[in-house]
């Protein structure tokens, strides 16, 4: 794992942020699946529990149209990174989190790939 360093602007809004960086650990078991070419799905191995309260917080049970909120704010489920040469296709500043909302650290995480 790698550390990242996050804004203070985000951490005082969010004090129980977690964030821990995977990129290095994808890419190694990526080199051990043994396909050259394809893309690499990318899934958290936990449900977003923790994600329930803070998404209270920020859209609250009673406003309209709550739903699609909430699913802008969560984004995709499932990260899609096509790979080349058994490499993760990644730009210079581009890497995979996990984030946490409760403090601790974020679960586990699963790799699925097609090539």
């Amino acid at each position: 794992m790698t550390s990242v360093e996050i804004p203070y602007s985000i951490a005082c809004a969010l004090p129980s942020l977690t964030v821990i960086d995977i990129t290095n650990d994808v890419s190694h078991e990526l080199a051990r699946d043994g396909h050259k070419d394809g893309i690499a799905y990318i899934s958290p191995a936990d449900e977003f529990e923790d994600l329930e309260d803070l998404l209270e917080r920020l859209v609250p049970l009673g406003i309209a149209d709550r739903e699609r909120l909430v699913r802008f704010l969560i984004g995709p489920r499932t990260e899609q990174i096509p790979f080349r040469d058994a490499e993760l296709c990644l730009g210079t500043w581009q890497r995979v989190l996990l984030l946490g909302f409760d403090g601790s650290s974020p679960g586990g995480w699963t790799l699925t790939t097609i090539g």
